[in-house]
């Protein structure tokens, strides 16, 4: 890096922040709680409390108004929690995903948060990150840039200081090379930032559960406007009491509206990727949680992912000698030249393991140390089928350096070697690539004047021997892959590397493999369906390169499948970008292909991504129950609401809108609260991955749920004619009801934890907020019986231990049953 390049001192930074503040934006809209406040406002539940409210106003009931306001501020106030928590949850997980940025600064490099830059600042970019502000080039290294965010082209425009074309802007990806700019616009003040509005206001696209679950809610709504008119029209027919007639179909209508299902699935999403989040697993869109339980297929790279990519250099070829000398043996002097071409092949500031391993061999074998007397003049980035990089660099005194090193393949096609030599140089390849090991090429080359070749590949290379590294697989991956495969996952390794060294790290790791590995120039042979077939069949994909990634991914998911694709470089980008789940590594991963990916693991360990498919089961599944629960207990209210009205029996109204509010206030926590809070179910990893057409509820599981309200309906009615064949007046026949709906509430959320097990074997699943909330419900069931002014309200009498008993085992009998089926369904 250039000496002149000092960067702001302490004073100046201070002067720039003051002036132009910091590198956010401003277009967060304000009184954001208001806007959310607002918006739970509009909910079709509490318009009709808000109604109700109203006619009990009118009417002079002023208690029951008072009960209705209450209502309508727990419920807004439980709604606004839920959502806003959500929100916190979405903000963390977006301020964890925020990208560091490489300044200068009082002459030093160091690491900031993006939102620190400040104007003046001298920001460092390299291949693979993204631009966070707005500036001039002032130093540069073969640098070009994807401005596709700003201007829409995708290919690469190459800047330099000299030419016009000298500005980088926030929001573009740096495609290679290296460039130091002066940040002249931050925040707001960016190109990106003066489109930040619009860019906010583009909606993100609807998952297809949340599509299923939206869908099922507008016609429950549809059902709710229709039945209120049919109620209140027969009421008001049958009494001639105006008020009475709109208090039934509004009670009706309330009973019918499951406005907790989407307050339900936004917290499970938005809260389960907070979960992951922390255990490491960035969720950069909260609705992908969903597509997680529904992977079939994890394409993964092999180098720190399966691998430990630690990059021991294990051992050196030399061509000259035709000799493998140990790390024992590195400070033999005939390996002084290829220890030094390997090293200026590489970065003079090196980020990749094997790199810095070359450096640090060469500074332990060889002086003196020549690197800071020479400079880099020109850089071929790497590239190539199979792929290569070529550094040039000179001295002050005109000497010049030409180093390149690669894919074996690659530096053996450039290089001047016989084809006897070249068919020698495979089978020592072949032998190192059957030990797991990793191979590069080194080569040099001797070219006067400075018309250099448009491409490396056009150099007349002297080829100098192989680099071998050993990256042993991760300790714990055969555990990793076991889980995988038990899962009903299958596993695809996507690698550049060859395919001797690809297949002796598949065997170690545990990868099941019983097809030859397939080369990325085969790849694009194929036709579509050949493509299908062989995607699906091969399991090792070796020396690939973008767009052979990208097609073996488009293969996979014509076939079917649900794929996850995991990579870390920009020439994984595209293949991200197209798989159902993206998935970008922390540490070693390029801003590319963080910003291509819809999930980053901090610490690349596909451990983590087996978390994130646990987690994705487990929501889905805690989101079935939820669903269901609220069916199953929305029947019985609904019949307790209208059979009697319509039967014309004794007491048409032994619900009234209080007791409906008050069951939906027990009814929201335990959906949207207690069953996100449950734990993944026994054996929930041993089961095939579900396919991502299913809907949320398939009829079978609908009708499980309609015989479990049924049931409990039964249950409930029957609670009523025994009270009233007991010759108990109205309120007790209520209090009987009310009793027996609550205690079978509390059994159906505890027998629905699990549509498998046993009730008994739930509770090994340790669940803190289910008896919290089971606990509340009846000191609240026991305060609204046994206190005056509560019972009065109610309008229920005290019952006695008897009636207690027959309500509880009526309750008991009406959802226990489902214990049965499940055992037969166990048996089977």
């Amino acid at each position: 890096m250039p000496k002149q390049l000092s960067g702001l001192t302490e004073l100046e930074l201070k002067n720039s922040r003051e002036r132009f503040g910091f590198n956010q934006s401003d277009s967060a809209p304000k009184n954001a709680w208001f806007v959310l406040l607002l918006d739970i406002l509009k909910e079709p539940m509490l318009l009709l409390l808000i109604a109700v409210t109203i006619i009990y106003v009118i009417v002079g009931n002023f208690s029951e108004a008072l009960f209705m306001l209450g209502a309508i501020i727990a419920v807004s106030g439980i709604s606004f929690y839920q959502d806003n928590r959500s929100k916190k949850a979405l903000e963390a997980l977006e301020k964890l995903n925020e990208p560091l940025s490489k300044v200068i600064r009082n002459s030093k490099v160091i690491k900031i948060p993006t939102n620190e830059i400040a104007v003046g600042d001298l920001c460092i970019i390299e291949e693979g990150k993204m631009i966070n502000a707005d500036g001039k080039i002032v130093h540069s290294n073969d640098f070009s840039v994807n401005e596709a965010s700003l201007t829409g082209e995708s290919f690469s425009v190459f800047k330099n200081p000299e030419t016009d074309d000298n500005k980088v802007y926030s929001g573009t990806l740096v495609v290679s090379g290296l460039a130091v700019f002066e940040v002249e616009n931050i925040g707001a003040k960016t190109k990106l930032g003066k489109i930040g509005q619009s860019i906010q206001n583009i909606k993100e696209e609807i998952s297809p559960l949340q599509l299923q679950i939206t869908k099922f809610v507008k016609w429950m709504a549809f059902i709710g406007i229709a039945v209120f008119l049919m109620v209140w029209a027969y009421s008001f027919w049958q009494s001639r009491d105006i008020v009475q007639s709109l208090l039934a179909g509004l009670t009706l209508a309330m009973s019918i509206l499951p406005e907790e299902i989407p307050v339900a699935f936004t917290t499970f999403m938005a809260l389960g990727s907070w979960k992951l989040m922390k255990q490491g697993v960035i969720i950069k869109r909260s609705s992908i949680v969903e597509t997680l339980g529904s992977t079939t297929v994890i394409c993964t790279d092999k180098t720190g992912t399966i691998t430990e990519n630690s990059m021991k250099l294990k051992a050196l070829f030399d061509f000259k000698s035709n000799q493998v000398f140990d790390d024992t043996s590195f400070n033999k002097s005939e390996l002084s030249q290829l220890i030094q071409f390997a090293m200026w092949s590489s970065e003079p500031v090196p980020f990749d393991p094997m790199e810095k391993t070359l450096h640090r061999v060469y500074e332990e074998t060889q002086t003196p140390d020549l690197r800071k007397e020479f400079q880099m003049v020109h850089e071929y980035p790497l590239d190539g089928k199979p792929p290569m990089m070529t550094h040039v660099f000179e001295n002050n005194s005109g000497e010049r350096i030409i180093a390149t090193k690669g894919a074996p393949e690659a530096i053996l096609a450039v290089s001047q070697l016989t084809e006897n030599e070249k068919e020698n140089l495979r089978h020592q390849i072949q032998e190192f690539g059957q030990q797991g090991y990793r191979i590069l090429g080194v080569a040099k080359c001797n070219f006067e004047g400075n018309n250099f070749p448009e491409k490396q590949q056009d150099f007349k290379f002297n080829f100098l021997g192989f680099t071998v590294f050993y990256d042993p697989p991760k300790q714990n991956i055969q555990q990793v892959f076991k889980k995988i495969y038990a899962a009903g996952i299958k596993v695809k390794v996507i690698t550049g590397d060859n395919a001797d060294t690809t297949n002796s790290i598949a065997l170690q790791a545990g990868i099941k493999n019983n097809s030859p590995a397939v080369n990325g120039s085969e790849i694009t042979h194929h036709s579509e369906a050949e493509l299908m077939a062989l995607s699906k069949n091969t399991t090792l994909f070796t020396r690939m390169f973008p767009e052979a990634k990208l097609s073996v991914v488009n293969a996979l998911k014509q076939s079917g499948e649900v794929v996850a694709m995991m990579g870390d470089g920009v020439n994984d980008a595209p293949a991200l970008k197209a798989a159902h789940i993206g998935v970008a590594m922390g540490n070693k991963g390029t801003e590319i292909a963080k910003a291509a990916a819809a999930l980053v693991i901090t610490n690349d360990d596909l451990d983590k991504l087996i978390i994130g498919i646990e987690a994705g089961r487990r929501i889905y599944t805690n989101i079935k129950k939820a669903i269901q629960y609220i069916i199953s207990i929305h029947i019985p209210i609904i019949l307790a609401v209208s059979l009697p009205l319509f039967l014309g029996w004794i007491y048409p109204n032994i619900f009234t809108p209080v007791h409906v509010i008050f069951l939906e206030l027990i009814m929201g926590p335990t959906c949207s609260i207690v069953y996100e809070n449950e734990p993944i179910e026994r054996n929930a990893m041993q089961q095939k991955p579900r396919k991502m057409t299913e809907t949320f509820l398939n009829w079978r599981e609908l009708s499980i749920s309609i015989i479990q309200g049924v049931m409990i309906t039964f249950g409930v009615l029957f609670a009523y004619q025994l009270a009233v064949r007991n010759g108990s007046n109205e309120e007790t026949t209520r209090a009987m009801v009310f009793t027996t709906l609550i205690f079978a509430n509390v059994f159906l959320s505890l027998t629905n934890r699990s549509f498998t097990y046993s009730f008994f074997e739930s509770f090994k699943n340790k669940n803190i907020l289910f008896p919290l909330i089971i606990g509340a419900t009846l000191i609240l069931l026991i305060t609204i019986l046994y206190i005056p002014v509560f019972a009065n309200f109610f309008h229920v009498s005290s019952l006695n231990l008897k009636d207690l008993g027959i309500a509880l085992l009526i309750a008991m009998v009406s959802v226990l049953w489902f214990e049965g089926y499940k055992w037969i369904k166990r048996r089977r």
